[in-house]
């Protein structure tokens, strides 16, 4: 450790250094990996909170309806009498609003 701290020579010192580096994991942490949490935490509350007859698209794009749910499935149905089986994970986002869109008073 010594030796590490007679290198620095004049430049400043080891101090300016970590404060870099420590400002660097700072911005990383807000605006890369606390974001990508957020995110995280929002779908997994939304596939919690699936429940029969919303209209959802899945994370290929399909449009559909759920019919039911289990554990880890869902069944989609995209047409009448089309039932599609999924895995909960690829449900992507509600698509209620786009369906039934409310008229503008």
């Amino acid at each position: 450790m010594q030796t590490l701290l007679l290198q620095t020579g004049q430049d400043g010192g080891l101090m300016p250094q970590l404060l870099m580096f420590g400002a660097i994991i700072l911005v990383f942490y807000f605006f890369m990996i606390r974001p990508q949490q957020k995110k995280a935490k929002d779908q997994k509350r939304f596939r919690e909170e699936l429940a029969k007859g919303m209209a959802v698209v899945t994370i290929g794009g399909l449009h559909g309806r759920l019919v039911s749910l289990d554990d880890d499935t869902v069944v989609i149905e995209v047409d009448k009498g089309i039932r599609l089986t999924f895995e909960k994970s690829s449900i992507s986002m509600e698509a209620t609003a786009k369906l039934n869109p409310q008229p503008n008073s």
